[in-house]
């Protein structure tokens, strides 16, 4: 049975790009240390301004190894600019299908619409059958789970925030605002020269423009995908999975975690491990929190649900996601980039950074310039999984043999300490009242204003024509 893959009108893209951007803004870039040199796809001596002319004298100039010859000029990479045409998902995977590139693996599953799944867009309610056994997987797991406060909306500035922002003892660990780390984590590569190739948030419009220069380049990448874009594109989930790219968790509607109750962010990681184990078979064992939100509370529940936290190396954010709103602008975005080049060839170890495949305008920064440039670079570029020295089988539940890649909640006993809270199942709701939409919980409206514009985006670049009507109404409410 063919999946539905819902078509998202292009001229409504524009909009949405403004109502996502500027949840958190990362502004701790690493300061450029030394020039990048070098050619490999185009040598450019100055970066074109605009097409068909050459740049004035005011114009952005960067030391980029290469770009890609047929990039987008500078000046059509911005907000306001048109969307450009979306090409349908090809080939189709069937059920069926095994992919040649994980030893083990199960066939493509069915048809995921015939299950039930929650709202998308929404944090999920916490009162259903699944989420119960969730939260019981969790108490079982033997790892303790950190009695820290909830977070107010908002991140590190926000006043009701400062003192989980200062953070002064580290007993929270709460990564935004101080950067700080556990073992649990992956935020670098260990070998000099290597970077960990990722992209959040899709699957999305023009993630198949991005998997078509990846597959020209033959370069792989770990896709930490969102639940809720997994359910209204199972067909570019397949495609990504069954050509050799890590898929990874992202939750399901794409929350602040460390603003959530435990029972949520289990609901929220649960979901979307849940929709990716039946699109493709096998199950993600790692996962990168919205907007780098984690702290211990975040990172102890992760790591019971089997989940290894992958964040990016700190300061390594192209902050891409802001161009598409105007918050940034593409020059920044690349002179970030040439901020980052600059801090990989001082360290020691590889690195990861932060990039989008969910705009057109992220796409084509990629596409156009960060990756040929990193190919001039000569940079080792793998999926997270390789660069840490892991075969691919070792990124899922069911191929993994943990011994390469042991269970994350080994040894979790010794780095969450403290004082800790027990975890309560609630009553779920009973199947025949359950289902997308529906919903008893009170704690499931606790953050139910939570990143608000932010789903309203994502649920209109996943829905279909039929409810585009609908998710206008929702943006503009």
């Amino acid at each position: 049975m063919k999946f539905l893959s819902p078509v998202v009108p292009l001229a409504v893209l524009p909009l949405l790009v403004q109502a996502h951007a500027g949840k958190y803004a990362h502004h701790n870039v690493i300061p450029r240390q030394a020039s990048a040199t070098g050619s490999d796809i185009a040598p450019p001596s100055q970066i074109p301004d605009s097409a068909g002319a050459a740049p004035s004298t005011d114009s952005f100039v960067l030391s980029l190894t290469s770009i890609n010859p047929t990039a987008l000029p500078l000046s059509a990479i911005v907000s306001t600019a048109q969307p450009a045409p979306t090409q349908e998902v090809s080939p189709i995977y069937p059920q069926g299908a095994v992919p040649p590139n994980i030893i083990g693996a199960p066939p493509l599953p069915d048809d995921i619409l015939q299950k039930d799944y929650p709202t998308p867009d929404d944090v999920p309610p916490v009162n259903s059958a699944e989420v119960e056994e969730w939260i019981r997987e969790v108490a079982n797991s033997g790892v303790p789970i950190p009695d820290i406060p909830i977070n107010l909306e908002g991140g590190c500035t926000v006043a009701g925030n400062a003192v989980a922002a200062a953070d002064t003892d580290r007993s929270r660990c709460w990564w935004t605002c101080t950067g700080c780390t556990r073992k649990t984590d992956i935020t670098q590569c260990p070998q000099k020269g290597t970077f960990g190739l990722s992209f959040d948030d899709g699957p999305a419009p023009y993630t198949p423009d991005l998997l078509d220069f990846l597959d020209q380049q033959k370069l792989k990448a770990t896709f930490f995908v969102v639940g809720s874009r997994v359910y209204y594109r199972p067909d570019l989930l397949r495609k990504q999975y069954m050509e050799g790219h890590q898929i990874a968790v992202h939750t399901w509607s794409h929350p602040e975690l460390t603003t959530l109750t435990n029972e949520q962010i289990i609901a929220e990681l649960g979901w979307s491990r849940r929709v990716i184990q039946d699109t493709l078979g096998v199950t993600p064992n790692m996962m990168r929190p919205p907007y780098g939100d984690i702290d211990d509370r975040v990172r102890a529940i992760s790591v019971a649900m089997g989940l290894t936290p992958v964040i990016w190396t700190q300061g390594f954010d192209t902050e891409d996601f802001e161009i598409g709103s105007g918050g940034t602008t593409v020059q920044q975005s690349l002179q970030n980039w040439e901020r980052i080049t600059a801090a990989a060839s001082t360290s020691d170890k590889g690195f990861i950074v932060l990039e989008h495949d969910l705009f057109q305008q992220t796409v084509e920064l990629a596409t156009g310039y960060i990756l040929p440039d990193a190919i001039g670079h000569n940079y080792t570029i793998q999926p997270i999984v390789t660069c840490m020295g892991l075969p691919l089988n070792d990124a899922y539940m069911e191929t993994n043999n943990n011994q390469t890649h042991p269970d994350p909640a080994q040894g979790a006993q010794a780095i969450f300490t403290g004082p800790t809270k027990a975890l309560l199942p609630p009553t779920h709701t009973p199947a025949s009242a359950s289902g997308p939409g529906t919903s008893t919980s009170p704690s499931n409206n606790v953050n139910k204003k939570n990143s608000n514009s932010a789903r309203a985006v994502f649920s209109v670049l996943g829905m279909g024509a039929t409810s585009l009507l609908a998710g206008l109404i929702s943006i503009l409410a």
